[in-house]
């Protein structure tokens, strides 16, 4: 199998908010208008992971989204990754290979949540979801939502095994900066590294040799402005949106948190026409916490526009 070009894999990559019909189906007609919003805003491409609640989906629903995120995506030439982890390594091929069929550019897998892997095992995972298709698999160490940290010698043997082309990473495990830059070092400077943290670590992440961010969806012009920013060099402005940025993530303790605020931002910007979530859901915006956010997205609007 051929890899297709990954030249267009830097920058910035929101993960999508899922929108549903207040009886919890999925509303494609809002998520065309999100990513187009996302794109518009200035996106290098688009990511389904899970912030965009894939973990609660069907795997009817999966290919559902995937599909139609593809296809969103090619209409504006650009670049869509899809999360393809699951609970056995069978149903993530298969996912891996549905994602391939309707045009992905690459997939993106954590690994299975509900069992403490061995490397052997682990590696078995991914090396078969990567035999599978011809893609890059970004491998996604979600430690910091699911799961414990994967280790850094394994995630650099995949990548000596495959390349720099074929495997790639997004660590989420804490200490971010320091693995972040273990795992570069590990692999001699070549892994292609995606920060994960939803912009709060961009500015220490992108010191340390990152070629891309995946955000979450609500607040992708600050995050264009900021990548901006910092592959300028001009670190004044970096801070003037970092700054309060990291105030707004650092409400989002959960993977919850993180939906419930980017649903609620997305209704103010008048992308969503709800914040309905796939429930059991552990977190709620209380009413202080929602005038915080509103306070925090004024004040970051009027940095990006100063």
């Amino acid at each position: 199998m051929t890899t297709k070009n990954t030249a267009a894999f830097t920058g910035v990559f929101p993960v999508f908010s899922t929108p549903f019909h207040e009886d919890e189906s999925l509303d494609l007609t809002t998520l065309e208008k999100e990513i187009h919003f996302l794109f518009d805003a200035g996106a290098d491409g688009i990511v389904a992971a899970m912030v965009s609640e894939v973990l609660r989906l069907s795997s009817t629903e999966r290919q559902e989204l995937a599909k139609a995120a593809c296809r969103f995506a090619a209409s504006r030439n650009k670049p869509a990754i899809i999360s393809v982890g699951a609970e056995s390594t069978r149903l993530a091929v298969q996912f891996a290979v549905q994602a391939q069929e309707v045009g992905a550019a690459a997939v993106m897998a954590i690994p299975p949540v509900s069992v403490a892997l061995g490397e052997v095992e682990l590696f078995d995972y991914y090396q078969k979801i990567t035999r599978a298709i011809g893609l890059p698999v970004i491998v996604q160490d979600a430690s910091g939502y699911v799961g414990r940290p994967m280790s850094i010698a394994l995630q650099a043997k995949l990548m000596e095994q495959y390349g720099p082309d074929r495997i790639q990473f997004k660590p989420e495990a804490a200490p971010i900066g320091q693995r972040l830059s273990e795992l570069r070092d590990a692999t001699g400077g070549r892994a292609r590294i995606f920060e994960g943290t939803g912009g709060i670590a961009l500015i220490d992440s992108h010191r340390r040799g990152i070629v891309g961010t995946m955000p979450g969806a609500d607040l992708i012009d600050v995050l264009v402005a900021l990548w901006k920013a910092l592959e300028k060099g001009d670190i004044r402005r970096a801070d003037q949106l970092g700054q309060p940025l990291a105030a707004m993530i650092s409400l989002q303790t959960s993977l919850d948190a993180f939906i419930a605020v980017e649903k609620h931002l997305l209704v103010k910007r008048g992308i969503f026409k709800n914040t309905v979530a796939r429930g059991p859901v552990g977190y709620r915006l209380d009413n202080e916490t929602r005038q915080e956010v509103d306070r925090l997205y004024e004040l970051l609007q009027e940095n990006l526009h100063s």
